[in-house]
């Protein structure tokens, strides 16, 4: 591989190789962010990068600032591609971080896309199921296994190593090497140290009785031509790793770089070190390891506590100085301690180390926590800081513990607070948010919460209770909260429950009424760093309640708006919101095949349960309408996720599950669907998405008492409201039930108003159907060419089915001007935006550029091109702009 990265650099290629280790595994992303730190300062993002993993981020907020740094790298490989072509090498993969493995799983899917050459080495052993699944995304062709060298390899090599033809007794010892390459070329370098090789007639002997017996053997022999000096400061360089920083180094050993030149220098000319562009490796991770274990354990132990504090001192960062302190304790076993030195240093560096490398930061914090008696202050802190590190790494069972553990004796009030956020994650992630409802209760009963932080309780009460579709109670615990926190002059509180109060007025349909609170929410967040969350928080439901407005456009730019805030940010939790709430809008908005996009599952997406169910639950309405049977897939995720919900109603599953039945042919558990959610939930708006459905299944089903009771919901929805898409429902369910077309022509003008296709369809195909039953044919052919329209515009071929064998029942064909069925491959299937991410290809743009220009995010973008390529059948962005170019001269 060293000899293909040179051919590759020698080709213009820019090379970058990352090296792994046994620590990488707790250390997410560090391999690729040490590779790529020579990357043309011309290509933006490193200095972003490292910065973005090093912020201090407290429990709650909300940041993942590994995903964030992730879509970071990514983006950063695409900017290197845009010119010259990269070839990265990832070599020990098998101890990769999970981010890592899962940023190359990306990488290679996006080989089709860019001049990337991506390249992973690895041991068959440690077997991980990350890895395997990596490998099977790998075509076969693309994978290579190495054996051991042949007899007539280990004779060739021998040959190139001596300088000449082996002799009898020289291939034998080579073939007790049993086709190890390094042991070969180690043991002719042995025994030519030795004099033990005599040339003879062209052949080369090796002479003597004693010989190197073991590849530890070859390599010590080595290692025994060092200086003194020089074997001790390569002790300290194995310390570092395989690969290390010279800058480092000095640190570790105490020496300045001027006295370690000569050192250096020695290693290299030995043939121990080698340079790596702009550090230094051990020529081989078995050199390193022969150092390493020279030293006693407990010497070794004692020597990574002061490096870890020379780096520390010397301002490293929080994972390089962690780096030196998890193998401290690894070789000290179970009696490793933590001192005062490390518990000083976790209390004024853990957080950041938290959000840098949870998984390393949870056996440092473990050891601390374990050596200080509970309610000593350095004690507690660290506990909720444990508790946040296991939370942030996927283990809520084990966050909850500790959490639930440190609120028995912890009573500083804002660690309570901590504790008490981090615990209500958990729970809400197990589906068991009725449990922290109850933590939280006893807290605000509790002696130890002051004011301020009984009114920051209070707003976690009422998040959960809105993540639990409980309206009216979460507007009352908000309203009380935010009663007390202007009192208190409590900014954090105040802006938290007045962006809670947006939300209540959402789900109760007053979107209207938010509309001033989010200006008062904003301003009172602007410039607080700890309500940047709030902040993106407050922009994406701010989207939702200008939809709830119908005003559609609008909203759609403020979910784009608040995407791009949120990937800006590094927040991947708001961004997964953003995306879901922007593909419902396209939804709305009859933009199916950008809503997909938008919504579509990717790899290292951070979302949450309800997010997720919602994502998923659109993605089965659209491919159910479309009569697509990956719906099944899709419904079935949904159905998963909201398993983890508790009771609360989520109106597009209910949807999904009800359209699921109706095409099995089962109207009576499809009406059943929608009226259980219908008396379930308190959301105004998930009511008003399922009347029109619920009226239309009742009357089919002849269940006319149940359609009354509907109609009678439309008429309350509608009753104090002037937003079109409410306006619309009564005369759309009082139409379907009298079969009245005037009231149903009504509910679809309203529709139009509203900008939304898929219900001014269903209103118009209904009063087609009243109309030809009044024997008004020419009418009816009319609406039902115009709904016939929209729903191929949509690519509901269900629907489109189902209208046309009901009109043909009354001798109405389909009218001359409506679309056919659209092309799935071939030009003519590309969409509006997949046409313009096309041209914009074929103008050089890179990912990053195209999502800047269109205001879509890079991850969107990259799956545009995907299907660009898969509709068009080509193989790289070169063959796009040359179906472009082709085009535009045609």
């Amino acid at each position: 591989m060293r000899a293909a990265a040179d051919e590759a650099k020698s080709a213009g290629c820019q090379v970058f190789w990352a090296s792994c280790d046994e620590l990488s595994h707790a250390f997410p992303l560090l391999p690729l962010l040490d590779a790529l730190e020579s990357a043309p300062v011309d290509s933006g993002g490193q200095a972003e990068i490292l910065e973005l993993l090093r912020i201090e981020s407290a429990p709650g907020n909300g940041v993942d600032h590994v995903a964030a740094a992730t879509e970071r790298l990514l983006a950063l490989v695409d900017e290197l591609c845009t010119d010259i072509p990269v070839m990265l090498v990832v070599d020990d993969l098998q101890w990769a971080d999970p981010a890592t493995v899962q940023m190359l799983g990306r990488l290679v899917r996006s080989v089709r896309q860019l001049p990337l050459f991506v390249v992973g080495v690895m041991r068959p052993v440690p077997r991980r199921e990350d890895l395997k699944a990596l490998g099977r995304t790998i075509e076969p062709a693309s994978r290579m296994r190495l054996h051991s060298l042949s007899e007539v390899e280990v004779g060739e090599l021998v040959a190139n190593a001596a300088g000449s033809t082996p002799g009898p007794r020289l291939l034998r010892l080579a073939a007790g090497a049993a086709g190890n390459p390094l042991y070969i070329t180690e043991l002719v370098a042995a025994l030519d140290r030795a004099g033990a090789l005599t040339t003879d007639n062209g052949t080369i002997e090796a002479t003597g009785t004693k010989t190197p017996g073991s590849l530890a053997a070859v390599i010590a022999d080595r290692l025994e031509f060092l200086s003194p000096a020089g074997r001790g400061t390569l002790r300290a360089a194995a310390l570092l790793g395989v690969d290390f920083s010279v800058s480092e180094l000095a640190m570790a050993s105490g020496q300045t770089v001027t006295e370690l030149m000569p050192v250096l220098d020695e290693a290299i000319l030995a043939g121990v070190l080698r340079e790596n562009d702009f550090a230094l490796a051990f020529r081989h991770p078995l050199i390193r390891t022969a150092l390493y274990e020279e030293l006693p354990i407990a010497v070794r132990a004692a020597w990574h506590r002061d490096a870890a504090r020379a780096l520390a001192d010397n301002g490293a960062p929080a994972e390089r100085v962690a780096r030196q302190l998890l193998p401290a304790f690894q070789d000290e076993g179970t009696a490793g301690v933590a001192d005062e030195w490390m518990v000083q240093w976790l209390v004024d560096t853990g957080q950041r180390l938290v959000a840098r490398a949870p998984g390393a930061a949870i056996p440092l914090l473990r050891r601390a926590v374990a050596a200080i008696p509970a309610g000593v202050a350095p004690h507690d802190l660290l506990a909720c800081r444990l508790a946040d590190a296991l939370y942030r790494t996927g283990d809520a069972a084990s966050a909850a513990e500790v959490a639930t553990s440190a609120l028995e004796y912890v009573t500083r009030p804002d660690y309570l607070v901590d504790l008490h956020w981090t615990l209500t994650q958990c729970r809400s992630m197990q589906g068991r948010a009725e449990e922290a409802l109850a933590a939280l209760d006893r807290a605000l009963d509790g002696p130890m919460v002051g004011r301020q932080h009984r009114t920051r309780l209070l707003v976690l009460k009422a998040r959960t209770q809105c993540l639990l579709g409980r309206v009216d109670t979460a507007g009352q615990v908000a309203t009380t909260a935010l009663a007390a926190a202007t009192e208190s002059g409590d900014r954090w509180a105040t802006g938290w429950a007045l962006g809670l109060q947006t939300v209540v007025q959402g789900m109760r349909g007053e979107a209207a009424r938010s509309l001033p609170l989010f200006d008062r929410a904003l301003a009172v967040a602007e410039g607080h760093p700890g309500l940047a969350d709030l902040r993106l928080s407050l922009h994406i439901n701010h989207a939702v309640a200008l939809v709830h407005l119908d005003r559609l456009d609008a909203a759609i730019g403020a979910a784009e708006h608040g995407r791009q805030l949120a990937d800006e940010a590094g927040n991947m939790v708001r961004l997964g919101q953003a995306q879901s709430v922007l593909g419902e809008l396209l939804f709305l908005a009859g933009r199916w095949d950008d809503a997909l996009v938008e919504i579509e599952p990717a790899p290292g997406a951070s979302k949450s349960p309800v997010v997720e169910c919602c994502d998923r639950g659109v993605a089965a309405v659209i491919r159910l309408h479309r009569g697509d049977p990956t719906a099944g897939q899709d419904l079935a995720d949904a159905e998963r996720y909201a398993a983890q919900l508790g009771d609360r109603v989520i109106g597009v599953l209910a949807l999904a599950k009800s359209l699921n039945r109706e095409q099995a042919d089962d109207p009576v558990e499809a009406l059943a669907v929608l009226m259980a959610g219908l008396s379930e939930t308190e959301d105004t708006e998930t009511t008003a998405d399922l009347l029109a459905d619920a009226v239309r299944l009742a009357i089919e089903v002849g269940d006319f008492e149940a359609a009354r009771t509907v109609v009678k919901q439309a008429e309350e929805v509608a009753r104090t409201s002037d937003v079109p898409h409410h306006i619309a429902l009564p005369p759309h369910c009082r139409g379907l039930l009298d079969r009245d077309p005037e009231l149903l022509l009504s509910a679809a003008q309203h529709y139009e108003a509203a900008g939304r296709p898929l219900p001014r369809a269903q209103a118009l195909e209904a009063a087609g159907a009243a109309l030809a039953e009044r024997g008004d044919v020419a009418g009816a052919r009319a609406h039902f060419t115009t709904a016939f329209s929209l729903y191929s515009d949509l690519g509901a071929e269900w629907d489109l089915a189902r209208t046309q064998a009901k009109f043909r029942s009354y001798g109405i064909r389909r009218g001359p001007h409506v679309r056919h069925r659209r092309a799935d491959h071939g030009w003519s299937s590309l969409t509006p935006t997949e046409i313009k991410v096309a041209g914009l290809v074929a103008d050089g743009m890179s990912n990053p550029q195209i999502a800047a220009h269109l205001f879509l995010s890079r991850r969107t973008v990259q799956t545009h091109v995907s299907h660009i390529l898969a509709k068009l059948n080509l193989h790289s962005r070169t063959e796009i702009a040359r179906e472009v170019s082709l085009r535009a001269t045609a």
